[in-house]
């Protein structure tokens, strides 16, 4: 297998985050963004959507998007669990990954690609109001996330899972997308805190 992975981009961190918590090593090319290496034909024929992470498999395949390239690897090492041990607790699992990527990741990111000017070349045309209304958007997430985890210690339940990946994340990228963390949401810092200190969270 061969990892495509970009150090600049917040989805192929998720995998690298995932595969830190699970223990596994995989070779990597690095794509470097900022030269638009992503769009050039020999990269276009690895992932014709021209984006990072992409995994190609042992028998040439290719799986794109990361929370699938995830998914993939809870397969092929289910320990430890990410995505949900029975019927039940997956579906909470994905409630709470969805939950997190569409009202708390995609606003950050909007924000930070449609904001950032080193990221001009990347978003065109980059849209300064577009970012802007994001912003409250991303406040609204954590406000709800904050009061959730003010019952339970992980944001899908009693244990780690991809959907604290995705919202870790997400608050990694907000200094970037000049979104300013409420500094009174205790619980959300506090989940926060025990995350980052987490060996997985240097990936």
């Amino acid at each position: 297998m061969l990892l495509y992975d970009s150090p600049l981009a917040p989805n192929p961190r998720r995998v690298r985050i995932f595969l830190a918590e699970k223990g596994v090593c995989v070779p990597t090319r690095p794509v470097d963004l900022m030269t638009l290496e992503h769009k050039r034909s020999d990269f276009e024929g690895v992932n014709p959507l021209r984006a990072v992470p992409a995994l190609v498999l042992d028998d040439g395949a290719v799986l794109t998007e990361s929370v699938a390239i995830c998914r993939y690897f809870e397969w092929l090492h289910p320990e430890p669990n990410l995505f949900g041990r029975d019927g039940r607790d997956q579906a909470f699992v994905e409630m709470w990954q969805r939950r997190m990527e569409f009202a708390l990741f995609m606003p950050v990111a909007f924000a930070f690609r449609h904001s950032h000017p080193r990221l001009a070349a990347l978003e065109q045309p980059q849209m300064p109001e577009f970012a802007a209304a994001q912003r409250p958007r991303a406040i609204d997430a954590m406000r709800f996330l904050d009061r959730e985890l003010a019952g339970r210690p992980f944001v899908a339940g009693e244990t780690f899972s991809i959907a604290d990946i995705t919202a870790f994340v997400a608050l990694e990228l907000t200094k970037l997308a000049r979104i300013d963390i409420p500094a009174e949401l205790a619980n959300l810092a506090r989940w926060r805190a025990e995350t980052g200190a987490r060996p997985s969270a240097a990936a």
